[in-house]
């Protein structure tokens, strides 16, 4: 069975608390990725999403900081689980971004699309 490990990005796009929200989904546009971690002394202290963006931009106000709307202390996972946990992991909490840890330090970002590669085994669409 594959791992985490085997499937996670490790470019990984990391932010602080007080990184504005603006700067931060630019670099997520930028870099093309739906997450970004918020890291504090190089260790993991939240995640914010796409979904996190949305919800600064429907009050109107996006100028606030990251860590008014990033998601706290996020579910993780080690690079040594299975693909399946984190897949379990990601539908139960209704997230499509995990972060994978090493010691409390973020070493990798898993997503719910390189979970899907594995599940179907990265076979061309419509035969293609």
């Amino acid at each position: 069975m594959a791992v985490v490990g085997d499937v996670m990005s490790r470019d990984l796009l990391t932010v602080a608390r007080d990184t504005s929200v603006v700067e931060a989904s630019a670099a997520m546009t930028k870099r093309r990725v739906g997450a970004a971690l918020v890291v504090a002394d190089g260790f993991l202290v939240g995640i914010l999403t796409e979904r996190d963006v949305l919800r600064a931009a429907g009050t109107g106000d996006i100028s606030g900081a990251v860590g008014e709307w990033m998601t706290h202390h996020p579910e993780t996972v080690d690079a040594d689980e299975s693909t399946q946990q984190a897949g379990v992991v990601m539908i139960h909490g209704g997230f499509r971004h995990l972060p994978v840890l090493d010691a409390g330090a973020p070493v990798g970002i898993v997503s719910i699309r390189d979970l899907m590669r594995v599940a179907l085994d990265d076979v061309s669409p419509r035969g293609v």
